[in-house]
C-alpha cells in the first residue's frame, strides 16, 4: 500500500515483479523448446550450412537410429505403421517430412525408406544434417 502527496492511502498492484518473472520464463522456454526433439541421439552427416532448421513440435520429423529404430517425433514406431502415421501428421501439421538418419546407416537403407515414403504419397522429404565445423 502506498501514499499519495495528500497523505491518503491507495492500493495498486505492482506488476513489475510479475512482468520480470514472465519474461524470464519466456526466455527459458525459448531456449529449451528447440532442444526438446533432439533427445534421440543420432550421428548425422555433416554438410555446409544451407538452411538453418530449428526442430520443433510443429514439424513432422522421422528419426532413424543406427539400430534401425524409427521415431516419429519422440515416439518409437514400428516400420509397418510409419507411412500411415506420417501421412496423417503431414496432412494436419506440415507438408514436409524432415528425415534424420544416423550417419552409420547404409545409404541403400535410407534410399529404400525414402522410396517407400514417396510411393506412399509423401512428396516433400527434407534430409536433416549437421553443420560441419570447418
Amino acid at each position: 500500500m502506498g501514499m499519495n502527496s495528500k497523505g491518503k492511502k491507495f492500493a495498486d498492484i505492482n506488476v513489475t515483479p510479475m512482468v520480470d518473472v514472465m519474461l524470464v520464463l519466456l526466455v527459458i522456454f525459448m531456449i529449451t523448446a528447440p532442444l526438446m526433439l533432439n533427445g534421440i541421439k543420432l550421428k548425422l552427416p555433416k554438410t555446409k550450412e544451407v538452411n538453418r532448421l530449428n526442430i520443433s513440435h510443429s514439424l513432422v520429423v522421422l528419426s532413424i537410429t543406427k539400430n534401425e529404430e524409427y521415431y516419429l517425433g519422440k515416439t518409437l514406431v514400428k516400420n509397418e505403421n510409419i507411412t500411415k502415421l506420417i501421412k496423417s501428421k503431414i496432412n494436419v501439421i506440415s507438408d514436409v517430412l524432415y528425415l534424420r538418419a544416423d550417419f552409420s546407416l547404409k545409404y541403400g537403407k535410407v534410399a529404400k525408406i525414402m522410396s517407400s515414403l514417396k510411393n506412399a504419397g509423401i512428396k516433400n522429404i527434407a534430409l536433416v544434417t549437421e553443420i560441419s565445423k570447418k
